[in-house]
């Protein structure tokens, strides 16, 4: 009878503590407040800028990828020529700009003087011989005639003109370029740096680069194929943030505050936990998802809540199942 008794409070005392995990596990302690939803994350559909013909894809399904990281490239090679030239033409025109501003050398000006000087004596030259000209004619000696005087007078009107013609360019030489030409030629440097940034530019968006760090879902091409900015090359899901979708009905509604801890518990890991904090409740009733088990008839409202995790092990998945459990004993 003694074995028998000491059995009996034995299977008595297993059955209480099933019990009571049962009763845990399924409807929480006092200080909390179990609501069932899923995991969700956001996701990126990544596609080039620009058209076409892929040359590498680097990643595979599954593969995890960081911000920054070239997961994919374009065929370039006609823009990197055309920018090639374009350096060319830049190079020119800043040249050209560099002596437009450095104006006349030394030795320009001083042959533009030497020039000058060798006209004025040819100028003086003609002045004598239409003189002399002009005094053999009035001498009426026939030594000359008026058609050969009106010629020295041409020759000396052009010589002077000459004169004329070669002081204004050492003027010139001296003065240096026009301040106009300067900003022209500037404005063309401008427009040649513009163009040769536009083509790099172009370049640089024939890498495809991760824009976060995240996990590749899909791979939607290959190389070889031709894309446009409308087709998605691959499908990331961002490793953060990530939260669990849950929905609370109304008479647990006030329980409920930003910031509030919570414990995220999944079927997988149910004795590892994920920590989170309720990021975002809804101002507005809906009904609730056929997808959420609760207790509650499917037909009653209930309001979102975003638990935000910090899953750095990496262990929930998008739509996975979860449990949060909600410490609403305590303050935020």
């Amino acid at each position: 009878m003694k074995k028998v008794l000491i059995s009996v409070l034995l299977m008595a005392v297993v059955v209480a503590a099933g019990w009571c995990w049962w009763t845990r596990r399924h409807a929480g302690d006092a200080g909390e407040l179990v609501l069932h939803g899923n995991v969700d994350i956001r996701q990126v559909s990544l596609a080039f800028d620009g058209s076409g013909r892929i040359t590498e894809m680097r990643v595979e399904e599954g593969d995890q990828v960081t911000f920054g990281q070239v997961i994919a490239l374009l065929d370039t090679r006609i823009l990197e020529i055309q920018a090639d030239q374009a350096e060319a033409q830049l190079d020119a025109q800043r040249e050209a700009l560099r002596k437009l501003r450095n104006g006349s050398r030394p030795e320009e000006i001083e042959q533009a003087r030497a020039q000058l000087a060798s006209s004025e004596a040819s100028a003086a030259r003609a002045d004598q011989d239409y003189s002399r000209a002009t005094n053999l004619l009035a001498t009426n000696s026939g030594a000359i005639t008026a058609q050969t005087v009106d010629q020295r007078r041409a020759d000396a009107h052009a010589a002077r003109a000459k004169v004329d013609e070669l002081r204004a360019t050492l003027q010139l030489a001296v003065k240096g370029p026009r301040a106009e030409d300067i900003a022209s030629a500037e404005a063309q440097l401008k427009a040649f740096e513009a163009q040769l940034a536009q083509l790099r530019h172009q370049i640089e968006l024939g890498r495809l680069q991760a824009p976060a760090d995240s996990v590749v879902r899909s791979r939607l091409h290959e190389p070889g194929d031709m894309v446009t900015a409308q087709s998605p090359v691959y499908a990331l899901a961002l490793t953060k943030p990530k939260w669990a979708r849950v929905y609370v009905s109304e008479p647990d509604l006030g329980k409920i505050k930003p910031r509030m801890e919570a414990r995220v518990f999944t079927d997988s890991h149910p004795a590892r936990p994920v920590s989170g904090t309720v990021g975002y409740i809804s101002s507005v009733a809906e009904f609730t998802p056929k997808s959420v088990e609760t207790e509650e008839l499917r037909t009653s409202l209930v309001y979102e809540v975003r638990v935000v995790v910090e899953d750095d092990a990496d262990t929930l998945r998008l739509g996975q199942p979860v449990t949060v459990r909600l410490l609403v004993g305590r303050s935020p």
